[in-house]
């Protein structure tokens, strides 16, 4: 059982299945990794151990007795974003420190439906708005791969937890790449889905036009696992898509079964210049470089397109995801719930006071951003602007996918950077120079890792795919996993063994 946390999401399911291990000693195991080592990471905000356990418990009774659903007592965590019945749900937010959120979001109830067991809440940047998890109220999170460094935004304690081996899987949130950065420098696969692919309802909101909840992994197939039972037409959220229900895991076998010496053969992975402009670090270069190499040695066919200049989409991301924040966070005004100042003089005192000591920089930040761009002088001139760019980027991808299947970039222009490096702001936004897009244009996304750098940290490659074909991302993330072995590195803390 020492290094159980080292098995794949399959292996897991198949141990429970041959009795090799039960699911009360699955999840004795992760607490145990959890209770010994994230104070070093400070991944969780709330343990939920003791309904953890009497869950695996239960597991157990239920597989015994003939329960044979796939995830049954497969342990995992949520990203603290997701309103879980009975449970502390902060969103990493002062504002909400004291809010036990009343009834689940309908991706927890979903995953509970499916047998799975969650160990807590995942600590994240406050309101997901951030880029390397250092805006969370309950502190900063620590990559497990390198204690002096970040492990992303805004999912970084979801990515964090994965990587240090506390949870086999964990649901994330991605606005403008909070999925996929973090798997890049965690060194984990991040899948964020087709915008409406899943349910929004219980998912505290940034910017409604861009959140889309997905799934951290390993692998993967380790995604694609967890990512099963979140899709779905949900009629309580209205941006919830009803479209075709695809069996992910079962995709992955049929190609995998189907797959010769050239499993990419016919598959044009698209390139576009703009994704390899300044910024780019040599060494992810390098790294995303050469796995596009291998895509090509076995089989694929790399096509250059064209794609709207990356710094247009990350001001135009800038000018519309703070607009929609100003909108969804004007709720929290110390009246009906989360945190309240005290003892307020009237009326504006409790607003004012309540929302500045409640809120944190980056949060009252990009408040300002976007109640600023939707005033009556300036919305025009930005945000309607803003909004006809992001048309314009809808359509230059829709161009671009006429002569490829999938389009490859870089996830993150650089490796995870130095918790002490304290970037302002602006530097901070360009992380996300090459997710964005994906989140204006409601894409499906997958990153996945190529590489370590000369410091042994993670390097990941972006596929975007049309709406609608995650299983063609996660198809393809597989087959290379098949032939590579960068997913099956461990990080520092994931070799402890406890």
């Amino acid at each position: 059982m020492s290094e159980i946390h080292h098995l794949s999401t399959q292996q897991l399911i198949a141990g429970l299945q041959n009795k090799q291990f039960s699911s009360l000693e699955l999840t004795e195991h992760y607490i145990k990794r959890i209770d010994a080592l994230d104070s070093k990471i400070n991944s969780f905000i709330t343990h939920t151990s003791q309904t953890a356990l009497a869950q695996a418990k239960a597991a157990d009774e239920m597989r015994a007795q003939g329960d044979n659903r796939m995830l049954l007592g497969i342990p995992m965590a949520h990203k603290d974003i997701f309103c879980t019945q009975g449970v502390l749900t902060t969103c990493g937010s002062k504002m909400l420190h004291n809010f036990v959120s009343p009834y689940n979001a309908t991706i927890v109830s979903n995953i509970e439906n499916a047998g799975m067991i969650s160990l807590g809440k995942l600590n994240m940047d406050e309101f997901a708005m951030g880029s390397d998890n250092s805006s969370s109220y309950y502190g900063t999170v620590q990559n497990p791969w390198d204690l002096e460094r970040v492990p992303g935004g805004s999912s970084g304690g979801s990515a964090a937890a994965v990587a240090a081996g506390f949870v086999p899987l964990a649901t994330a949130s991605d606005t403008g790449g909070s999925i996929r950065q973090p798997a890049s420098f965690c060194g984990l696969t991040g899948i964020k889905p087709t915008y409406g692919r899943v349910s929004r309802f219980g998912m505290i909101a940034y910017a409604s036009s861009l959140d889309q909840a997905g799934s951290l992994g390993h692998s993967a197939r380790d995604c694609a696992y967890l990512l099963q039972p979140m899709i779905g037409h949900d009629p309580r959220d209205a941006t919830s898509i009803k479209h075709d229900m695809p069996d992910y895991v079962s995709d992955l076998d049929e190609a995998v079964a189907n797959a010769g010496d050239k499993p990419f053969a016919g598959l044009r992975i698209g390139v576009a210049k703009e994704y390899f402009g300044a910024g780019l670090d040599s060494e992810v270069e390098k790294s995303v470089r050469a796995a596009l190499s291998k895509y090509e040695e076995l089989g694929a066919t790399i096509v250059e397109v064209t794609i709207t200049d990356p710094e247009i989409t990350l001001a135009t991301y800038y000018m519309l995801a703070p607009a929609e924040a100003s909108s969804n966070l004007s709720r929290f005004d110390g009246v009906r719930f989360g945190y309240r100042c005290e003892d307020p003089k009237d009326l504006i005192d409790l607003y004012t006071r309540s929302r500045s000591e409640g809120f944190g920089p980056e949060v009252q930040r990009r408040i300002l951003m976007g109640t600023y761009a939707l005033s009556a002088g300036y919305f025009d001139a930005y945000y309607t602007k803003a909004q006809k760019i992001r048309r314009i980027i809808i359509k230059d991808f829709e161009d671009a996918f006429e002569s490829c299947d999938v389009i490859a970039s870089p996830t993150a222009p650089t490796a995870a950077y130095k918790l002490s490096d304290d970037l302002d702001s602006a530097t901070m936004y360009l992380g996300d120079v090459y997710t964005i897009g994906v989140n204006l244009a409601g894409l499906p996304s997958i990153s996945q890792p190529v590489g370590l750098t000369s410091e042994g940290l993670p390097v990941g490659l972006q596929l975007i795919g049309k709406h609608w074909e995650e299983s063609k991302l996660l198809t393809t993330a597989h087959l290379f996993q098949q032939h590579t072995d960068h997913h099956l590195q461990h990080s520092l803390i994931a070799k402890q063994s406890v």
